[in-house]
């Protein structure tokens, strides 16, 4: 018989507990703080609950130190993350995100590893219109932050059509039912009608969340087979999606991943999900719902570095997990049934759909859209202004132009061209296969560069991988700012997080097709080590790999590090 699992007691509530409770459904004080014009900022609990509505505040790190010297406040603006399920938006709605990046978010554009659109620099008195203009464009900001269920991601496949239409429609309705249903959202951004505050006996509620919410943030992913983009065994809840002959069966079931831990804290780590069964399609809504619930109620809210589902689940055991979820179900799942992945990234350039239809992947460098050197941004405008079909969204931080007439594919095309925008086809599989998380001078997590920096490192890596004849293989390679997780660090064959300035922790081994966890190779090291440190493995790859192994598989082979198939065995 097995033992009940030691649960650690959970002590008292943390403050932002406190600040859920009282914020009247997520109200707080946010609509009076937005009209104070003496501050580009918002008080402390106010911050804690406009992520709730999609944002977060920050502040230009790059001039922090000269502004505090001329005694001014912090240079303000804040982050707008708009959700789209599944990473599917259409031209117009395109346009109009360019429209308020021109405007309001200084000429940039991002695209997140979560198929979301991220606008940054908003000033606070732009805040307000730059979220009715989103909504207008019928996308949303809700719970794209905060400690609700998050973007939903799809698999993009749009060369499997069939496949992909009902895997994104079953995405689109998980969001919607997991949604928040506080109308606080549409009173302080929409100017909607204000309801009677819920402490004079409103009968608003959450039927899901409750009045405080989860513990942390929950995040569900579907992958459809043999691809993985969505990193499926990172999400706290995996859906698998199971076909036959171009028909959804359903999904296989995979809980409690998550990518973040905390430097010298050995309770935290990244963890895969583990697959426990097989659910029919029609019965998803249901399963993710409980799923939902179970954290609601057991999750961690007394340590917000514990709350994640992943630490539930492996406090209390998998086999704990399934018991509640059954017993919340009343049905049971059925067996996991086959499933294979190759891969994790995408597949550039042109490709024939199943519906004869034309679909384009460009390489974005770490989702960031904007006029540089090549003019990105100014580019996809112009493309958006003749597209007829829509734009998705990779969780690699690409873009599809998909659903391409043959009419219209000579018109993208001499656009491409034109604007100098790239297929990824020419680059390293290295470059091709890399992420970014956006780090320093916005995240105030941030303990080094990211996303200002991975481009340089690739251009001496490609060297070394040119030395041995290696541009072309592809590697999977991804750096953070910190040790939060949010480019998936703990999934690549090659991962940095960043330590302090200039410095970074170097793992290696993740999985290929992002189904293990990297081990620690090298801690605190600077760009001269990094290059030290890797050129004898990469010549040692090139003169000793079996046919077709992936770097990951090979410097575990070797012994360069252990394998690593659970978290907890990531501080071994």
């Amino acid at each position: 018989m097995a033992q009940n699992p030691v649960v650690p007691p959970q002590g008292p509530p943390s403050d932002v507990e406190r600040i859920k409770r009282e914020s009247n459904y997520l109200r707080g004080t946010l609509a009076e703080s937005l009209e104070d014009r003496i501050t580009g900022s918002i008080p402390h609990d106010d911050q804690r609950l406009v992520k709730f509505h999609g944002s977060y505040m920050q502040d230009d790190r790059d001039i922090r130190n000269e502004r505090q010297k001329q005694k001014l406040e912090p240079d303000y603006g804040f982050m707008v993350r708009v959700k789209a399920s599944g990473g599917v938006v259409i031209p117009e709605q395109w346009l109009v995100l360019d429209s308020i990046a021109q405007k309001y978010g200084g000429n940039t554009l991002r695209l997140t590893t979560r198929q979301s659109f991220q606008f940054h620099r908003i000033l606070k008195w732009n805040l307000k219109e730059s979220v009715r203009k989103v909504n207008e464009a019928l996308l949303t900001t809700i719970a794209a932050c905060g400690d609700v269920n998050r973007n939903v991601m799809c698999n993009p496949n749009p060369y499997q059509s069939e496949v992909h239409e009902e895997v994104y429609e079953w995405a689109k309705r998980l969001s919607e039912h997991l949604k928040p249903r506080t109308r606080a959202y549409h009173e302080i951004w929409l100017d909607g009608e204000k309801v009677v505050d819920s402490r004079e006996g409103t009968e608003e509620e959450e039927p899901i969340y409750g009045p405080v919410y989860l513990p942390r943030k929950f995040k569900i992913g579907i992958a459809v087979p043999p691809t993985n983009d969505v990193d499926v065994f990172s999400q706290d809840l995996g859906l698998i999606a199971i076909y036959e002959e171009g028909k959804l069966l359903g999904f296989n079931v995979a809980v409690g991943g998550g990518m973040g831990m905390t430097y010298g804290d050995p309770k935290t780590y990244p963890q895969v999900a583990k697959v426990i069964g097989f659910c029919p399609a029609d019965r998803i809504i249901d399963l993710a719902e409980k799923t939902v619930t179970i954290q609601r109620d057991f999750g961690d809210r007394s340590v917000r570095k514990h709350a994640r589902f992943k630490y539930t689940i492996d406090d209390r055991g998998v086999e704990w997990f399934i018991n509640e979820l059954h017993d919340r179900l009343g049905w049971k799942l059925e067996e996991a049934r086959s499933y294979h992945f190759e891969r994790n990234g995408d597949r550039f350039g042109w490709v024939k759909g199943s519906n004869g239809k034309w679909h384009l992947t460009l390489f974005i460098q770490n989702g960031r859209i904007e006029d540089g050197d090549t003019p990105i941004m100014t580019g996809l405008r112009e493309i958006a202004k003749i597209h007829t079909g829509d734009f998705r969204l990779t969780p690699n931080q690409n873009l599809i132009i998909a659903n391409v007439t043959n009419e219209k594919k000579p018109e993208i095309e001499e656009l491409v061209k034109q604007y100098g925008l790239t297929s990824g086809l020419e680059l390293s599989g290295l470059r091709r296969n890399s992420i970014a998380c956006v780090a320093l001078p916005t995240c105030g997590l941030a303990m080094a560069e990211a996303e200002r920096y991975l481009p340089t490192l690739l251009e001496k890596i490609e060297t070394i991988l040119d030395e041995v004849g290696l541009r072309q293989e592809e590697i999977t390679i991804r750096m953070s700012g910190c040790p939060n997780g949010c480019a998936r660090p703990a999934l690549a064959e090659i991962a940095f997080t960043g330590k302090a300035p200039g410095k970074y922790n170097l793992y290696l081994g993740g999985g290929f097709a992002g189904e293990r966890i990297n081990k620690l190779y090298r801690e605190n090291i600077g760009e001269a080590e990094i290059l030290e440190t890797l050129r004898p493995i990469i010549h040692h790859y090139s003169q000793m790999r079996q046919e077709g192994e992936h770097f990951g598989d090979f410097v575990i082979r070797i012994g360069y590090v252990k394998e690593v198939r659970s978290g907890l065995e990531y501080h071994d």
